[in-house]
């Protein structure tokens, strides 16, 4: 696998993980932890879910334990819904986690840690051949979460 190829896919990953960031400086633990009427979460699982679904379809289907403990799968993969509040130390978790995890996985590539990819098919119907199609995925689904946070940032 060509890294070089990967650049232009990386830069509008950290790109889009600085808008992410953008809602721990805009909003309260409060608001972020609020479900408004006909939403099923809110900003924070949104967030939380991006963290783990990148882990997910970069790490876990290269083969890869990846860098999140099965606590925060749990919470966030798909299918699933706040159960609760996040706390403030968990909510400074997540937030380091939007760039500490862009940094790691590129040094990841750097390093030339992933050597194999386990194609799938996403929920949504799209087909994940190789590491890049995952890390192309990875874009638009974090794009349609952004998306939906911004429908969700009007009610709170």
């Amino acid at each position: 696998m060509n890294t070089e190829n990967l650049k232009s896919t990386l830069r509008t990953w950290e790109t889009g993980r600085k808008l992410f960031l953008e809602f721990f400086d805009n909003y309260s633990l409060d608001q972020l932890n609020k479900v408004p009427d006909g939403f099923n979460n809110n900003l924070i699982w949104n967030i939380g879910h991006v963290i783990v679904a990148q882990q997910a379809l970069i790490y876990l289907q290269s083969g890869l334990d990846g860098y999140l403990p099965s606590q925060l799968y749990k919470l966030y993969k798909p299918g699933t819904k706040p159960a609760k509040p996040v706390t403030q130390e968990e909510a400074n978790e997540l937030k380091k986690l939007l760039i500490d995890l862009v940094n790691k996985t590129t040094d990841d590539l750097d390093q030339g840690l992933f050597k194999t990819y386990k194609e799938r098919m996403t929920g949504t119907g799209f087909y994940l051949s190789s590491l890049e199609d995952a890390f192309e995925f990875n874009n638009y689904h974090e794009g349609l979460h952004l998306g939906y946070m911004k429908s969700i940032e009007k009610f709170v």
